[in-house]
């Protein structure tokens, strides 16, 4: 692939006799031979055109993709005539860590780069011993080119451009090689959208171009998913579905009883007849009658379909909550508590409404609308026609605003979300907020998050003011051409007045329905967007999933295999090639700076996230394949900051194991060290610990804590910096509880202070997310690495500490 020039300043690119070139005055490209170009495309994207014409190009696209515009003018004079760019990295940080730009091009010959800080390129032809090494720590990558003499060079840049580093140094690795061996390049396969021939990104599947091309239902279809949950009861929606047909039939008797009861009786009795007391009583009766049994029918009814409504509001928060804790905690770190809390409760309290009260009238308002246009029809044609007048406007209207206010309250769901998030943050860490006094501050924030409620509120509320009357005034409007037309038909003797009253009686039903029925639209929406929240909870698939074929444990030893275990949160590396083996029954100590992956590790042993490469065993099996809960059961956990649920201390120290005898608990609670200070409490072991524990302290929560791993008898215990929140006395009382735990089980210890870890069978070492050292104490003193610095820091810094006070003397 190299540039040629075409006559009238036009620049190409001939890759494998396949011509792809640009005209710089204008976006054109052609394809075809130099001698007679065709042009090929004059929109915004020619590349994909590029790329569905000539696959074999693939890689050059998405080498030209993204590359800056500025450069150019400079890049016509370094490269050579035969030179092609293949992948670019544009920087954004200096050697200083400052924002600067910068640009690194591979080209089929060389290296060049020229970082912020830089007026000049520099040039590294590809020779003998010439590498590229990539490393990313704290959320900045860098990469380093290095020869046999050591390095060479060194850029930075963030995170977000990774995916651009990568391409550099595979493309610089096949050009290095291919210049020393003299053997071509291999072509990659293309990476283009079958659907759309657009370049695909390295490393996604998924086309962007397509994705934006999907079809998103209106989230009023999200309701019908809710059947789900109504199948277990469908006997009784059945029965109420049929209540409402014969209560709603029943309530359309007396208006057309009202026909007779004036045309036979009333009139006729104007008009100087005698009063027929059998039929008055007849009809009196019948309508007595069919009031009662409406209200009879519309009891049972209510009755029936409130308990079904309750019942699937319950099923539907209970699922919820069960889906919600089955998620890792990925989806967790994404989430706001309030807004979760907020899903669950309220959100199904909405939706239990909806189904109890406006679906019940929404069936209702349909059944008496088609139940009525069909006694108008019957009663007159063209009474019935006219009363359908303002139906099509009505419909219209419904239309264009159903739309607005689904919009409106899916806005006042994620700010109402922001009000519950705010007291979820505040009202459990209150002594923070008075101990630094910020509730000026805190109340400031509730305001402001109750006004963006309020002005979310006000925007659905000035359209619903607007709709509503509108309505009322279409369905007057149409009342009042009935009686117009009514009235004439009267005096043609087409109808009589006790047709006409009936059928007014009927068209008030009619329009006061469906004035309700357009009333529910609110409601609908409301509904609506609760729904959509709540799947999207239940559409949430785990990151952590269950096998499809789950392996059993029937007895665990302990041994965990870590084999080239690699992970990432996002765009940063944590971890990359770890390999570790703990024996059964052996006690690891895992140190290292803050950020060196340590808590990684165990949260991926806890199996709390799946490895992105490689595996972790447990004696043997991959923990993928062993179902999540069984799996835990035989892992304890003591984490720096003990939680404490609300409730008892036996209730907390029983938490793992429910249905554990007060003798377990008093045993765990003894081993820990915790019966002593449990004793003293007003109430012993049914002593309140209050929310989170607030009533006990730091030393209390954690022993506590320790009872709890105790009464599960955990086969590998996880201990994440148990001691180092409390004080040296304290720490003592810790540790001699530790001492009990861990004996005869699998150990991860990690602790900041090194002195915590003495009765460590192993020390790993751990720096930028690989293990860098592997040992015991004194044999990781004496290699003077990684180990011996941390030792030597923390040592230096409690000297300083111990000799600040004989120098203040």
């Amino acid at each position: 692939m190299f540039p040629i020039q075409l006559p009238r300043g036009r620049t190409a690119l001939l890759f494998r006799g396949t011509l792809l070139c640009k005209v710089k005055s204008t976006r054109n490209f052609y394809f075809g031979s130099p001698a007679g170009a065709k042009i090929i495309s004059q929109n915004s994207d020619p590349l994909r055109e590029i790329s569905r014409r000539c696959p074999q190009s693939a890689s050059l696209t998405t080498a030209l993709q993204g590359l800056p515009e500025d450069w150019p003018a400079e890049l016509d004079a370094l490269l050579a005539a035969d030179e092609t760019i293949l992948a670019h990295l544009e920087l954004d940080l200096d050697k200083a860590l400052r924002f600067a730009r910068g640009l690194i091009l591979v080209t089929n010959r060389q290296l060049l780069a020229r970082s912020g800080e830089e007026a000049a390129w520099q040039a590294f032809p590809y020779r003998n011993g010439l590498h590229l090494q990539r490393r990313d720590h704290a959320g900045v990558a860098s990469l380093e080119l290095l020869d046999t003499t050591g390095q060479l060079a060194r850029w930075r840049h963030t995170l977000g451009r990774d995916t651009n580093a990568r391409q550099v140094l595979d493309h610089f690795e096949q050009q290095r090689d291919a210049a020393l061996t003299g053997q071509p390049v291999e072509a990659p396969p293309a990476s283009i959208c079958a659907r759309c021939g657009a370049p695909l990104v390295p490393g996604q599947d998924d086309c962007p171009s397509c994705a934006k091309e999907l079809y998103t239902p209106p989230s009023t279809w999200t309701l019908f998913r809710l059947w789900r949950f109504a199948r277990p009861y469908r006997g009784q929606l059945l029965a109420g579905f049929i209540l409402t047909l014969i209560s709603t039939a029943a309530t359309l008797v007396a208006p057309y009883m009202t026909m007779p009861l004036m045309d036979e009786v009333l009139i006729p009795y104007q008009n100087g007849q005698p009063l027929d007391t059998g039929k008055v009583y007849f009809y009196l009766g019948g309508l007595l009658g069919s009031a009662l049994l409406a209200w009879g029918l519309g009891w049972a009814k209510t009755y029936i379909l409130a308990l079904v409504s309750e019942r699937l509001g319950a099923d539907l928060r209970s699922q919820t909550y069960e889906h919600l804790l089955k998620l890792s905690l990925e989806y967790f770190g994404g989430k706001r508590t309030g807004d979760l809390m907020a899903r669950i409760g309220s959100e199904s309290d909405r939706i239990c409404v909806f189904l109890s009260l406006y679906l019940l009238d929404f069936a209702t308002d349909v059944l008496m609308i088609t139940m009525t246009a069909v006694i108008l029809v019957s009663i007159n044609p063209w009474l019935a026609a006219v009363t359908l007048i303002p139906l099509p406007f009505i419909v219209w209207l419904i239309h264009v605003v159903r739309d607005k206010l689904r919009h409106g309250f899916e806005q006042i769901d994620r700010v109402w979300s922001g009000v519950t998030s705010v007291l979820a943050d505040t009202i459990p860490g209150i002594r923070v907020v008075k101990a630094f006094a910020q509730e000026k501050r805190e109340t400031n924030r509730f305001k402001e998050a109750n006004q963006r409620n309020l002005e979310a509120n006000d925007r659905v509320n000035r359209l619903w003011s607007l709709f509503s009357p509108t309505i009322t005034l279409l369905t007057e409007v149409g009342l009042l051409i009935v009686w117009a037309l009514g009235i004439w038909l009267v005096t043609k003797s087409q109808v009589t007045v006790g047709t006409l009253a009936a059928f007014l009686a009927y068209i008030g039903r009619f329009y006061t329905r469906l004035d309700s029925m357009s009333r529910i639209v609110s409601h609908t929406q409301k509904a609506a967007s609760g729904a959509k929240r709540i799947f999207d909870i239940l559409d949430h698939v785990s990151s952590v999933p269950d096998p499809v074929k789950p392996q059993h444990l029937t007895q665990v030893e302990g041994g965990i295999t870590v084999e080239r275990v690699g992970f990432r949160y996002g765009n940063r590396t944590v971890l990359r090639g770890v390999d570790l083996k703990i024996n059964p029954g052996e006690m690891i100590g895992l140190v290292g700076h803050s950020g060196s992956g340590k808590s990684t590790l165990v949260n991926l042993i806890c199996r709390f996230y799946d490895v992105g490469e490689g595996a972790i065993c447990i004696d043997g099996v991959d923990v993928r394949n062993i179902p999540v809960s069984e799996y835990r059961k035989h892992i304890g956990l003591v984490l720096q900051e003990p939680f404490l649920f609300f409730g008892t201390i036996a209730e907390n120290i029983a938490y793992g194991k429910p249905d554990a005898s007060r003798e377990e608990i008093v045993a765990a609670a003894r081993a820990a060290h915790a019966h002593e200070f449990i004793l003293r409490l007003p109430h012993g072991y049914d002593s309140l610990v209050g929310e989170r524990g607030q009533a006990l302290s730091g030393g209390e929560r954690q022993r506590i804590s320790i009872a709890r791993a105790l009464l599960i008898d955990p086969k590998i215990l996880i201990l994440d910096e148990a001691t180092s929140a409390v004080d040296t006395e304290t720490e003592l009382e810790i540790q001699g509880a530790l001492d009990n735990l861990i004996k005869g089980r699998t150990t991860i210890a990690i602790a900041h202070r090194l002195s915590t870890l003495r009765k460590a069978d192993r020390l790993v070492v751990m720096d930028r997310g690989v293990v860098v050292e592997e040992g015991q104490h004194d044999e990781l003193i004496a290699k003077e690495g990684a180990y011996y610095r941390l030792y030597t820091a923390q040592t230096k810094q409690l000297d300083e500490q111990l000799a600040r006070p004989e120098s203040e003397e």
